[in-house]
């Protein structure tokens, strides 16, 4: 019986895959449980028009992100942090920071966008890079100066 799933099920397939398994099987388990309905012709139009919908918005999500991306790549963010005579700094500049220095300049960057491989302590020009989607990202100036 061929069958359209609604949910990932271990084994069978992923969610929106149509699949041919045992009639038991799916009576019995994935139609009574919900995770599959009876891969009629509705059933499969349906399927590909949630599919183009959802390529769709993807792809708007990616283009917003590359045009962000073009944004940010000549941007220049400063913070200033305390610090020692010899340019150590008391604590560091997180991604937190980064995120609320770019909020300031009008960018609305989520902090967990940001890698940092770790907290940067000293005084100093930096490369920050911020992943915008999966297969976008970017990189800013980051400048760390003495208050």
């Amino acid at each position: 019986m061929k069958v359209l799933l609604l949910t990932d099920v271990k084994g069978t397939g992923k969610k929106g895959e149509i699949k041919n398994v045992a009639d038991g099987y799916a009576k019995n388990f994935l139609i009574k449980t919900g995770k599959a309905k009876i891969a009629d012709n509705t059933a499969i139009s349906e399927n590909n028009m949630k599919k183009s919908s959802s390529d769709y918005h993807k792809e708007m999500e990616k283009q917003a992100a590359e045009e962000l991306a073009k944004k940010l790549k000549d941007t220049k963010i400063v913070v200033a942090i305390k610090c020692g005579e010899n340019g150590k700094t008391f604590g560091s500049v997180t991604s937190k920071e980064i995120a609320d220095s770019l909020q300031k300049q009008g960018y609305e960057i989520d902090k967990r966008k940001i890698e940092l491989k770790e907290p940067l302590k000293t005084i100093g020009l930096y490369k920050v890079s911020i992943k915008l989607h999966p297969e976008v990202s970017t990189s800013v100036n980051l400048e760390i100066i003495a208050k």
